[in-house]
């Protein structure tokens, strides 16, 4: 492939020089913002926005193709230019050029181009995806291209990318680097309209939706702005901000465990722990074999120390400490650097300077456990001090430990630490593309959020809101990928997290015009939160967009519950978009529906019957609601007629 080009060319007035004047600063060339690179996309129908940066007060002249526009630099150096729409097509040069000097990027193309975010699922490469060899390996097309933004957490809203994404070509040197959801549904796009596209992956795995949303947005659930303060206040100053949320943090602890406040003196680097047992951590705690601890539930306190020379303590930059189950707080020299509340995440402390010293230094980690086996669980090699340069310092493998409380609450994140953080996904990887025009967003994301499926009925709609407003497009469509199956399955009727927020994803997408949803829980893996089969995904997300994005009179997806009544004996639960009627395989019956009273659930006879499904006695007096597919990772056998999975639903009975 072609490597980015950028001819940047600079002169100074021959007749100046010759005339003996003095040497003049040689100017800045005028840049393009990181989102612009060769091989890009812009969106066809729409005004097209450009930006960057150049000498302050430049003036500047902007070409596309055989546009030009005019465009002037402010006091700070920014500059943007609009152009009329284009219809599709390329390639296009674009270029910005002031007094001589310039930047040109070549094979622009015209075309439709997608925003993809969201979590893990969406952040999964083609390379890792169901049949990956055969299908990069004919994935050549010049008309299908991709950006990947790197990831980027701010506390403050940026301007730019921190490293600037790079578009690609698809083909068999680049495709397995695409999103793998992404990418089978910009080619089946491209294959059903022959326009170029491009998407743009801004995805971090494990990342709640709170990550995802603006400060000013956010701002308006009163629940989060104490910590959205805490948030700018570290992006102002960080230790002001690591002192607030300390403040934030402690005030919490102090309500939720009676003994908190006497066991704040754990954290100091002067306490005595000389009578503290200890133990090699690496693994859980339940898993350690010794008793007094290996069935605690709750709280419990590690602490060590580490010797440094007054080179090392200058020079350590981080404290690395590997997973731990489930949420800690850790401290250095009594200091406070950091706290997270999910064990899958690696953590990497930023240690100020000046907390450490030469001589003894103590690292105490408190660690909160929700029945995840508890412990600082990494091999040792994930344990250290790192400086500036990469230099490793290893921490002990045997640490003091010390039980606490038994508390059963989860604590709070800390909100400028990813993937759980407020806002700074946005600011970072987001906020950049203010300016760009995307034919629409497809969103992978939920299951960070799945124990408070309530919320997200309100955060959800929420993204779709900030997003349109970030992008100035009132009507852009989201597309959803709902929750796959993962998890425990049902042998009776019961709760389940990923149930309900599935059902918050499918209430959200319903009332909202411009949104459409991907069912995908049929082709789901139990034991794997990352099932590899991502074509279907893409495709099914391909079919919602060419009903919501291109408005084509096809039904964005398969059969949709409407109504739930009483006939006779049966209950009745009809459904719309069952494209030719509902059938049921390897069964007479549907699997999966469920009547339910105030008490409990419990499951129903069901049978297809054209667009309905009719529940065999299940009108008893008590019944008063109807769900289907309720579980973290339920088995189904409905289909529409064109084998598209009908979608889980709840529903009062008429």
């Amino acid at each position: 492939m072609k490597a980015p080009s950028f001819k940047l060319l600079a002169s100074i007035g021959a007749m100046a020089l010759a005339a003996g004047a003095p040497a003049l600063a040689e100017a800045a060339a005028p840049a393009f913002a990181g989102i612009f690179s060769d091989h890009a996309v812009l969106q066809r129908g729409q005004p097209v926005t450009v930006w960057g940066k150049a000498d302050p007060g430049a003036l500047l002249t902007v070409r596309l193709g055989s546009q030009a526009v005019q465009a002037s630099a402010d006091s700070a150096g920014k500059w943007r230019a609009e152009m009329p729409g284009m219809e599709a097509g390329g390639p296009h040069t674009l270029s910005v050029s002031s007094n001589g000097g310039g930047s040109t990027l070549d094979d622009i193309m015209i075309g439709d181009v997608f925003l993809c975010g969201g979590q893990s699922n969406m952040e999964l490469a083609v390379a890792n995806a169901t049949n990956a060899p055969m299908d990069i390996a004919y994935s050549a097309n010049p008309n299908i291209r991709f950006a990947n933004i790197v990831r980027h957490s701010s506390a403050v809203r940026v301007d730019d990318f921190s490293e600037a994404p790079k578009w690609q070509v698809a083909g068999p040197q680049s495709t397995g680097q695409a999103s793998a959801v992404c990418y089978y549904m910009a080619r089946a796009l491209q294959r059903q309209y022959s326009v170029p596209v491009g998407f743009v992956n801004a995805s971090w795995g494990g990342s709640s939706i709170q990550s995802w949303i603006s400060g000013p947005s956010m701002g308006k659930l009163p629940a989060y702005r104490q910590a959205l303060d805490v948030v700018a206040a570290y992006g102002t100053d960080v230790a002001a901000g690591m002192k607030a949320e300390e403040q934030r943090q402690e005030a919490w602890w102090d309500k939720a465990d009676p003994a908190a406040r006497a066991q704040r003196a754990w954290s100091r680097p002067g306490f005595d722990d000389s009578r503290w047992p200890a133990m090699e951590v690496g693994r859980r705690w339940s898993e350690s074999g010794i008793d007094a601890i290996s069935k605690h539930r709750g709280v419990a306190w590690f602490r060590t120390t580490v010797e440094l020379d007054a080179r090392q303590a200058g020079a350590v930059t981080q404290l690395l400490l590997g997973q731990i189950a489930t949420a800690d707080t850790t401290w250095v020299n009594g200091v406070r650097v950091g706290g997270l509340t999910n064990w899958w995440a690696g953590r990497e402390y930023a240690v100020p300077k000046g907390v450490l010293r030469p001589g003894k230094n103590v690292i105490a980690v408190r660690v909160l456990d929700d029945d995840n086996g508890g412990g600082l669980v990494s091999p040792p090699d994930q344990r250290m001090l790192r400086t500036a340069d990469g230099a490793r310092i290893p921490l002990p493998l045997r640490w003091k430990y010390q039980l606490g409380s038994h508390v059963n609450a989860s604590q709070p994140p800390t909100p400028w630490e990813p993937p759980t953080s407020l806002t700074t996904l946005y600011n970072g990887m987001i906020a950049p593309l203010q300016g760009y025009r995307f034919k629409l967003v497809a969103w992978y994301q939920g299951e960070a959020n799945a124990g408070a499926a309530q919320e997200y009925r309100t955060l959800l709609p929420l993204l779709f809101e900030d997003w349109r407003r970030t992008f100035s497009q009132p009507q852009l469509p989201f597309l959803v990928a709902q929750l796959t199956a993962f998890g425990s399955v049902s042998t009776r009727p019961g709760n389940s997290g990923w149930a309900e927020l599935r059902e918050a994803q499918s209430v959200v997408v319903r009332n909202d015009h411009h949104a459409g949803l991907a069912v995908t829980f049929d082709y789901g893996d139990r034991s794997d939160i990352h099932p590899a089969q991502k074509k279907i995904v893409g495709e099914r997300l391909a079919r919602a967009a060419r009903a919501v994005a291109y408005g084509e009179k096809v039904s964005p997806g398969g059969p949709e519950a409407v109504s739930a009544s009483r006939s006779g004996a049966d209950i009745l639960v009809r459904f719309v978009n069952t494209n030719g009627g509902l059938r049921t395989y390897s069964s007479d019956t549907a699997i999966g529906f469920e009547v339910c009273g105030p008490a409990a659930c419990r499951y129903a006879q069901a049978t297809a019957e054209g667009d309905t499904v009719r529940l065999k006695d299940a009108a008893t007096a008590a019944v008063n609601k109807v769900r289907y597919a309720w579980a973290d990772a339920p088995f189904v056998n409905l289909f529409s007629a064109d084998d598209i999975p009908a979608n889980a639903f709840e529903m009062e009975l008429q």
